[in-house]
């Protein structure tokens, strides 16, 4: 390296480590980090990202600076009610204290592990989640994210495959609509084309079902079974999260459960949208109480401040995995840091109730949305989901983001306008206060009042 380039990454390297240090910039600086914040996105991350504006926001000063509790501000000190949530991530708020002491403990005497002896955190971690997982899931493997999770899943019901039958075709049935991430094996199992095509071929031998149709699953099945197809597993989201907070019919997943038995097929619940409480349950899977085979986990899972994911199965199904550890590894999966988070994360579920928290509030919120409805029938055409995973579905893609856009404005922050602005999702943490609830109500009636006049005026699409 030569000494001109390594000094002037030095300089660099000061300049963002004096930032982290400081809690107060003057306007100047404000804007100086701004700039340099939307040069190096253009130049070195990704310039889509500034096209794209997935935010809603309408310049480049959004620029997200320092968070608390329920909140987060921009880095001119605007604040934004965090109704998005990291899509999943902050069931518990903004850095959480018994999860930042959690991890700062854990910092002043290891941060990763050594690869080779036995770490302790891994070992409590893992204890916690065979006590409060359902049935007899018990084995955890921890890894980084949710669509890794996944990943782990899949290769572990296609190993309990083979063991039932050598020449497994290892198959697997997923759900249309269904998200379970954007690595190569758990896009080949989401149900949205958009994601899938640009990236054909992808996984053999996956098949898709309509969420919510048990019958639907049992005839493909029965299909699968008339051609020589085996199929190894079932997935699905206990509510269909990137797809618009679709809850199933009641009696949806205790038939999955019984088909699943009569074809010898596992059954994955994705919990990585809607576990830790979420939906108003622990694991949204319990609202039906079912068990699944093999349950994945991730967001809410390090308590919004270490990133990690898990799936966990029962002995048997797992067995593959204790005769060949090595079998499926991850360097970072399960590191002190993050399972210290998980058994902060747990901690402070339990200790707060937030469940119970996201049942009441969620619930409270679902009426004040559906008197919306009533109050503008030609815009807001439906109100759905459980607990704190609630979507919002509009008349139009136009109508829906410009819902999304003046609630940014107004300083809250929605999810789900990726691909389909038609629905977006009210998923903020659970520790939401009266006041902040109250907010967000009236914030959005504002808005929901002035894209209706426009809709009614034609500049806005109706449908």
């Amino acid at each position: 390296m030569e000494e001109a380039l390594r000094q002037q990454a030095l300089q660099r390297s000061r300049k963002a480590l004096d930032l982290m240090a400081r809690s107060q910039l003057d306007a100047d600086e404000q804007q100086a980090v701004v700039d340099d914040c939307r040069i190096n996105f253009e130049r070195y991350v990704n310039p889509g990202i500034l096209e794209y504006r997935k935010s809603c926001s309408t310049d480049y000063t959004a620029v997200e600076w320092r968070d608390e509790g329920n909140v987060f501000y921009d880095i001119h000190g605007k604040q934004f009610i965090d109704c998005l949530g990291g899509y999943g991530i902050y069931m518990l708020g903004h850095r959480h204290p018994t999860v930042v002491k959690a991890v700062t403990d854990q910092l002043q005497h290891q941060a990763l592990h050594s690869q080779e002896l036995l770490d302790p955190m891994r070992g409590y971690a893992s204890e916690l989640l065979a006590m409060l997982t359902p049935g007899d899931l018990r084995y955890t493997f921890f890894c980084n994210s949710g669509t890794e999770a996944n990943e782990g899943a899949l290769k572990l019901a296609k190993l309990h495959g083979k063991r039932k039958k050598a020449n497994h075709t290892n198959g697997i049935i997923s759900c249309l609509r269904g998200f379970h991430g954007k690595s190569f094996g758990s896009l080949s199992i989401t149900g949205k084309s958009a994601w899938r095509e640009p990236f054909y071929p992808l996984a053999p031998n996956v098949r898709f079902v309509p969420y919510g149709d048990a019958d639907a699953l049992d005839k493909e099945l029965d299909i699968c079974d008339t051609i020589g197809l085996d199929i190894a597993a079932f997935v699905a989201e206990p509510v269909q999260g990137e797809a618009g907070a679709h809850v199933p019919p009641d009696d949806y997943f205790p038939k999955v459960r019984e088909i699943c038995d009569k074809w010898g097929v596992l059954f994955i619940a994705d919990e990585v949208q809607t576990g830790m409480g979420r939906t108003g349950t622990l694991w949204g899977i319990d609202h039906w109480d079912v068990t699944p085979d093999i349950m994945t986990m991730g967001k809410a899972l390090g308590g919004a401040v270490i990133p990690v994911g898990c799936f966990i199965s029962t002995p048997e199904i797992f067995e593959p995995f204790m005769e060949n550890p090595y079998l499926h590894t991850t360097t970072f999966g399960g590191n002190p840091m993050a399972t210290s988070a998980v058994i902060g994360a747990l901690h402070a579920t339990l200790e707060e109730d937030i469940p119970g928290q996201a049942a009441a509030k969620g619930a409270w919120l679902r009426e004040r949305f559906l008197e919306l409805q009533g109050k503008y029938p030609e815009l807001l055409e439906e109100v759905r989901g459980l607990g704190l995973l609630i979507g919002l579905e509009y008349c139009s893609e136009a109508a829906g983001y410009a819902v999304a856009t003046g609630l940014f404005g107004e300083g809250v922050l929605t999810g789900g306008t990726l691909f389909s602005a038609k629905t977006f999702r009210i998923e903020p943490p659970a520790t939401l206060t009266q006041h902040e609830m109250d907010e967000i109500v009236a914030r959005l009636d504002r808005v929901m009042g002035h894209v209706q006049e426009e809709v009614r005026a034609g500049r806005i699409a109706a449908e």
